[in-house]
């Protein structure tokens, strides 16, 4: 009797340990979520991001990782940001104010002449902010350009330095 209750109790946590490590990691193959990607480093560094074993979904993705206490982005405004982007296809940093050591101005923001994924994903980042898009080729770069796969789903962390109101 006392093996059985042995066996029965190391099913039991053998089961409970399975279950509770299966809601660890993103089902492979399944939609990306903004908390799958996990990102690392403080503001004005560059980043570290770690990009996950899902499916890049088709809907922009933003996420605020430090909330920042300046300025808002709104329409109109111009966002002097830095920034770092990762193909999601193949994982490598492709471009990065933070390592050129000098930020992007987005002027006229909402009708800028950077991607959708943009002039939609920095609306409401804040000074001293830090965010991370998930921008899909349908509001990035579609059919490739600039260095880019085409249909690549593109990781931005965008830090924001500074806000300037529309003139």
């Amino acid at each position: 009797m006392r093996n059985i209750l042995l066996i029965a109790s190391l099913a039991l946590a053998t089961t409970a340990l399975t279950a509770c490590g299966s809601e660890q990691q993103p089902a492979a193959g399944g939609p990306c979520k903004a908390d799958d990607f996990k990102v690392t480093g403080d503001f004005g560094a560059a980043p570290k991001v770690e990009i996950p074993a899902c499916k890049p979904t088709d809907e922009l993705i933003i996420k605020d990782l430090v909330p920042g206490t300046g300025a808002e982005v709104k329409t109109g405004t111009t966002a002097s940001v830095n920034y770092q982007l990762t193909t999601f296809s193949d994982k490598k940093v492709l471009d990065s104010s933070f390592e050129r050591g000098e930020p992007f101005d987005v002027e006229n923001v909402g009708q800028a002449p950077v991607i959708d994924g943009w002039n939609e994903g920095i609306v409401g980042l804040k000074e001293k902010g830090r965010r991370l898009l998930i921008v899909p080729p349908a509001k990035g770069y579609g059919q490739g350009g600039n260095g880019i796969k085409p249909n690549e789903t593109l990781v931005f962390v965008i830090d924001g330095v500074k806000v300037t109101a529309a003139q």
